[in-house]
């Protein structure tokens, strides 16, 4: 049985998802960095031909674009919860 989510509850899900999403981010950005050729050659396999701006600029929107679902649906749920329960105390 999964016991009732209360707003402490929640909060530290939130907190635990932007951190573990943070993780992933940071690692997208190492892999891209440290092995952009591999990473490049990985994609052609794919039948994704691009040129090296082409790929580039899409991994740097696809981290924009993560990074910002971060903010929305983690941080600020998290940071409004935080205010919420202060107002509250």
């Amino acid at each position: 049985m999964i016991p009732r989510m209360n707003a402490e509850t929640l909060k530290r899900t939130l907190a635990w998802a932007a951190v573990i999403n943070y993780i992933m981010l940071i690692i997208w950005f190492v892999v891209f960095f440290a092995a952009h050729d591999w990473l490049r050659d990985l994609h052609a396999r794919f039948g994704f031909h691009l040129s090296p701006d082409q790929f580039d600029f899409a991994h740097y929107m696809g981290m924009s674009i993560y990074k910002l679902g971060i903010m929305l649906f983690n941080l600020a749920p998290y940071l409004a919860l935080r205010i919420a329960r202060r107002d509250a105390e």
